[in-house]
């Protein structure tokens, strides 16, 4: 039976992780793991979340079950961050704790299945991961153009997608730091693609996997507020692997926005019979150490440091970048400055991205996507140079 299998392509990140190992030079740069790094090229956790956890340690009692919705503690707390001062927008929403923002948006998809959902419209490029849940879950992708050539995005495809969806699709739409583009929706256009579900009434998937990394905690969730304020119900997936720096504590929250209140306990069993059918229940470590962080004022208010500290350094490398622009001719390293989060895609072909690494020592994925956090003050002129090496005509 199993040799039927057939060998899956190789994954092209894992690849490059392993050719970075391999490469001795001790100025090489890596670019493609998504994940924050320090001026030192670390992947610290967060001093709120080892106070939390030192907490865990002293006061938990108990490795009992929870069940499938998680630590409800965990997924409260969070609300009003995401939702504002009504964070159950009078009654209409409840969450469940999942593992990872994947999970979350895996249960989304999964719920908006059973409710009749058969495709969802989703912008392109996008997270690898959301084309691979859509087709295992079994429901039909229709992608749409996400950024423009110049850097900004795509509102005329968004707004497409929109009006020219079927009742039983749903659109999916990041909430802030595109992944992989960094292109985000203004505000006035937030707006306009709210006016769209709020006439349409297709179901919006909302997926918040940066929150506080581009301009803040609240600039970034803006978006997000202004469509669930426009429209009837939404699904929202939430990730903490970020701007908690839980990545293998595997942190998520799920949401699920009704019409009405009374409508949320259907809603919640189909979401909860799902979650118990794919994980049982999801891991308790992280999002505990989560709700202890947000239940304390001072580790809350060392968490919002430290989140400061990520987004300014990253703006930084940002701003160098842009000032860079005249420095490698045809890449529009200028729009790198008004994009946010992690992520930047650079146009450059196969040929420049191979040069990089081999000439240079820059690891990237071949798409063009940089990972904006694995530069910083000691490399990023360095990155420059190179960048302007491989432009040069």
């Amino acid at each position: 039976m199993l040799d039927r299998l057939k060998a899956q392509a190789p994954d092209a990140l894992l690849a490059l992780i392993k050719m970075h190992a391999q490469d001795p030079r001790e100025d090489k740069i890596d670019l493609g793991v998504g994940v924050y790094r320090t001026n030192e090229g670390a992947t610290p956790v967060f001093r709120a979340i080892k106070k939390a956890e030192q907490k865990l340690i002293d006061e938990q009692d108990s490795k009992s079950y929870l069940g499938p919705e998680g630590d409800t503690g965990f997924t409260t707390a969070l609300m009003p961050y995401i939702f504002g001062a009504d964070a159950t927008m009078g009654g209409r929403i409840e969450g469940m704790q999942t593992p990872g923002g994947t999970g979350a948006v895996r249960l989304a998809v999964a719920l908006g299945k059973a409710a009749g959902v058969t495709r969802i419209h989703m912008g392109t490029p996008s997270w690898p991961n959301h084309a691979q849940i859509l087709a295992d879950v079994g429901v039909e992708f229709v992608p749409f153009a996400h950024a423009k050539p110049d850097g900004s995005a795509d509102l005329d495809a968004v707004l497409g997608a929109i009006r020219g969806a079927a009742p039983t699709d749903a659109v999916l739409l990041h909430g802030c730091c595109h992944n992989p583009t960094g292109v985000d929706y203004t505000a006035d256009e937030w707006a306009a693609t709210a006016e769209a579900f709020a006439e349409t009434g297709v179901l919006p998937i909302l997926d918040v996997a940066y929150h506080g990394l581009g301009h803040g905690l609240e600039e970034d969730i803006a978006g997000v507020r202004t469509v669930l304020a426009a429209v009837p119900e939404a699904l929202i997936a939430y990730s903490c692997d970020k701007n908690f720096g839980l990545y293998r504590d595997r942190v998520g929250a799920f949401y699920m926005m009704a019409k009405t209140g009374d409508q949320l306990p259907a809603i919640v069993s189909n979401a909860n019979a799902l979650a118990r059918a794919n994980w049982s229940m999801p891991p308790d470590h992280g999002g505990a150490a989560v709700r202890n962080v947000l239940r304390d004022d001072a580790l809350t208010k060392e968490w919002h440091e430290e989140l400061d500290e990520m987004r300014e350094r990253m703006r930084r490398v940002r701003a160098r970048l842009a000032a860079a622009d005249n420095e490698a001719p045809g890449l529009n390293l200028a729009a790198l400055g008004e994009q946010n989060g992690l992520f930047a895609m650079l146009p450059l072909d196969k040929d420049q991205i191979a040069k990089l690494r081999e000439d240079h020592g820059i690891y990237m994925a071949g798409s063009g996507r940089i990972n904006v956090a694995g530069l910083h003050a000691g490399n990023t002129e360095k990155f420059i140079a190179a960048l302007a090496d491989v432009t040069r005509g």
